[in-house]
């Protein structure tokens, strides 16, 4: 990986001598601008506006335009001759847990390696004290002529920043929540939190961008001369009943996870994507089993005409026996009496 920028960690009074890499790549494919009736390629030329000529990279330099359109020339020179401490500095001013960052705020991801073999132990005691203490640290750093805030966590075996955007730089959400009035009922919400659950996981490392490898088969099919495949008729128009349409999701959802077959991604409205497991999640797959045993070992209840002969019948003869015996004793009273 080549190195965008050498300094040092400060921390504390222990310097640690690294370099700054870039941790992410794009792979979005670019284009051209070509004249549609040649394909030739359209540039861009730089002219001077006073002169009218066109001048080369060596000629331009930067200038801020005050309020009043004067231009005002500012060198390279002028820039490193700021008085900031971390120009080749990455101050650390604090540790925090991770979830103070807003997320809002992270923006382009780097690694940090040591530079040199004095740097290995502090930059391993830097690593290993973020590591166990669960915490990142704060800092500020400069790049490309602006002074940063930077966030530095732990990535595998390495250190980790990421530039952040300070917090007057996040715009308020003013004006984009839905209207207040608004309500939601707990029905909603608890079919809500059955599609969430029925959905399940995904692993993140199953994703892809599936609008680049569109784009690479139409290039491709262009090149070659081939028939230029078709787009997807679109799903469904709008929601008009949300309870209809969350219930329907459910439906969906359980009917994939109950089809089988090894796991699946499928697409979301809005972009996202699950991972669907023919089993279900590992928690479902436990309570079904649960759900088995405990089926297994409870002895089959007896019907209600099982249980007739065994308990209401002999009740009956009884009742009958006490009633016969009962009648008896009064006629020998009887007679009695008369006899006297």
């Amino acid at each position: 990986m080549r190195s965008i920028w050498n300094g040092a960690i400060s921390f504390g009074l222990v310097s640690i001598p690294v370099k700054l890499m870039n941790a992410t790549e794009s792979h979005s494919i670019s284009f051209r601008q070509i004249h549609l009736e040649d394909a030739g390629r359209i540039r861009y030329r730089k002219f001077c506006e006073l002169e009218d000529r066109e001048v080369d990279s060596s000629e331009i330099g930067k200038g801020y335009e005050d309020a009043d359109g004067t231009v005002i020339p500012i060198t390279d020179e002028d820039l490193a001759k700021l008085p900031l401490p971390t120009s080749r500095t990455i101050e650390i001013l604090a540790f925090l847990p991770e979830d103070r960052i807003d997320p809002l705020q992270l923006d382009t991801a780097y690694y940090l390696s040591v530079n040199g073999a004095p740097a290995a132990k502090p930059y391993a005691l830097l690593r290993e004290a973020l590591r166990r203490s669960g915490k990142v640290a704060v800092a500020k750093y400069a790049l490309r002529g602006r002074e940063r805030l930077g966030m530095l966590r732990v990535v595998g075996d390495v250190i980790g920043m990421h530039a952040l955007l300070w917090p007057d730089e996040i715009r308020e959400a003013d004006g984009v929540a839905p209207d207040a009035s608004v309500t939601v009922r707990d029905k909603e919400l608890d079919l809500a939190d059955a599609l969430m659950d029925t959905l399940g996981d995904v692993d993140l490392d199953d994703l892809h961008d599936e609008y680049r490898e569109a784009l690479e088969a139409l290039i491709a099919a262009k090149a070659e001369g081939r028939e230029l495949p078709q787009a997807p008729e679109p799903e469904g128009g709008k929601v008009l009943d949300l309870m209809a349409a969350l219930e329907k999701s459910v439906r969906a959802a359980k009917e994939l996870r109950g089809a089988g077959g090894g796991a699946e991604v499928t697409r979301l409205p809005g972009g996202k994507a699950r991972k669907e497991s023919g089993g279900g999640t590992a928690a479902a797959k436990k309570t079904a089993a649960a759900k088995k045993t405990a089926a297994a070992k409870t002895p089959a209840k007896k019907t209600a005409a099982e249980k007739t002969p065994a308990t209401k019948t002999p009740a009956k003869k009884t009742a009958a026996k006490k009633a016969g015996a009962g009648k008896t004793a009064a006629k020998k009273t009887a007679a009695r009496k008369r006899t006297a």
